[in-house]
């Protein structure tokens, strides 16, 4: 086992859940529980489910796909994601409060 690898998805993941829905929901939900142990383990079951469902797509595309041609679809998608951000972001939802 790469143990530097593993080290670093750790502290990856470890810091950019911090703050996320998911901790939010598990603290709703422990602080109205009455075994907040058993949703430790829901959340926790929760997260290693999707991470290791994250790494077998991961692995199957990559194994389709070169990696030369996956860097140049996540560029394209961030560059996509970029642009409506910045500007297409600036009209209002539908769902959104009008103020006169």
């Amino acid at each position: 086992m790469d143990w530097h690898l593993l080290g670093l998805s750790f502290i990856t993941v470890f810091l950019s859940e911090l703050g996320d829905k998911s901790q939010l929901a598990a603290i709703a939900l422990s602080g109205r529980s009455n075994s907040p142990r058993a949703v430790f383990f829901g959340a926790a079951g929760a997260l290693l489910l999707t991470s290791l469902l994250g790494s077998l797509a991961g692995g199957a595309v990559a194994e389709l796909l070169p990696t030369r041609v996956l860097k140049a679809i996540a560029a394209v998608g961030f560059a996509i994601l970029a642009a409506r951000l910045l500007l297409f972001n600036n009209q209002p939802s539908a769902d959104s409060e009008q103020t006169p």
